[in-house]
């Protein structure tokens, strides 16, 4: 039934059991017979959704069992990368400018600190990991994991999400920069190899983690264009729990369509915008869409104590994250719907949404959201 990923026509699919006990029991029954004898195939268990991953030869995937729900191909995904024309190389951590990058003064952070920092707020970023030497994050990393090698440590090999966590939580005010919540916790989850790609089923694991290990916060600054109900049933779980969810809406500057993880509406979806408060060119719009924040030329840490500028809606996402991290330090019981519904309250207005029928959120503002809070 199951068969070696090593062959030609094999393709990895994630199998949903019907319910909890129809998932341990063949998870029972594949322990056994690989104490009888040797199992090619490899199999992964994916608790929160009952399901496992694992290599199904073609002709498979028609596969029929009463024990079996539901079956998908598991499918690449990829981190939201910059968006070309606005990368740009290394920049100095000093410029003309102080430790603050634009965008988390834009969103007025700073005014914030005095009521919060982000203290003891745990956030999940599940993404291509973490340079644990950066000095603007010493401080600001807590345990996570490696999914695509449980020995080692979730060390970034990729860049991408160095710069997520520094715009979360970076807190580097003498040579450095500061993120939006410099007291925030970060739990590096590296699902995205060197290259920035996944699988969902390496996501869904991630979530996993992330809800087993009692995160506050989710950020996903990744997107795909299939919808799967692997990673939707994730989603679910990890907002049942009470995590915040957060993920960016894609960078193809489409008006009506924006990316999964995304668009599940148990998401906190975001679009970018540009330092004169308006919608990026590259950000994905429209009434999908639950918030914006800056996401255009944002510097933040990088590989090798280096910093980065790089544009997307994976970098106004974190903005997000951090200003959601406020938040909960203040009134840690907040639900994911009451968190969303707060900022979306509390948004500043963007030129050119003001007219569109069914907005639903313009720009953050911890300040604003803060006052509402404590109001």
């Amino acid at each position: 039934m199951l068969h070696d990923a090593a062959g030609a026509s094999s393709k990895r699919h994630i199998i949903h059991f019907r319910n909890k006990a129809a998932y341990s029991r063949f998870l029972t029954a594949f322990e056994k017979a690989n104490e009888l004898f040797p199992v090619k195939s490899v199999i992964q268990p994916i608790k929160i959704i009952h399901a496992i991953s694992c290599s199904l030869k073609a002709g498979s995937f028609s596969l029929r069992h009463p024990s079996i729900r539901h079956i998908e191909e598991d499918i690449a995904i990829r981190v939201h990368s910059s968006h070309a024309r606005y990368m740009q190389s290394s920049v100095a951590p000093r410029q003309s400018d102080s430790a603050i990058p634009w965008g988390v003064r834009q969103i007025r952070s700073p005014e914030a600190w005095k009521e919060t920092r982000g203290s003891r707020i745990r956030i999940g970023v599940i993404d291509t990991g973490i340079d644990y030497s950066h000095p603007d994050l010493r401080g600001r990393i807590s345990r996570g994991i490696n999914l695509l090698n449980r020995a080692l440590l979730p060390a970034d090999d990729n860049g991408h999400g160095t710069h997520i966590s520094g715009t979360i939580a970076a807190s580097n005010p003498e040579s450095g920069i500061v993120g939006v919540a410099p007291y925030a916790i970060i739990h590096p989850v590296k699902a995205f190899d060197h290259n920035g790609t996944a699988y969902v089923s390496d996501i869904v694991l991630g979530i996993d983690w992330c809800v087993r290990n009692r995160m506050h916060i989710i950020n996903m600054s990744f997107g795909m264009k299939n919808r799967s109900k692997s990673l939707q049933d994730a989603v679910r779980s990890a907002n049942r729990m009470g995590i915040a969810v957060v993920a960016s809406s894609g960078n193809e500057g489409k008006v009506s369509s924006i990316d999964y993880p995304a668009r599940f509406s148990q998401v906190i979806s975001v679009g970018a915008t540009t330092s004169h408060k308006k919608i990026a060119p590259f950000s994905n719009r429209g009434r999908s869409i639950d918030l914006y924040a800056p996401g255009d030329k944002i510097k933040s840490t990088w590989l090798n104590h280096k910093y980065m500028e790089l544009s997307g809606t994976s970098m106004a996402t974190s903005h997000v994250s951090g200003v959601i991290a406020l938040m909960l330090a203040i009134k840690p019981g907040l639900s994911p719907a009451e968190i969303k519904s707060m900022l979306q309250k509390t948004s500043n207005p963007i030129a050119g949404l003001k007219s569109r029928s069914g907005v639903k959120g313009g720009e953050i503002d911890a300040v604003r959201v803060l006052k509402h809070i404590d109001s």
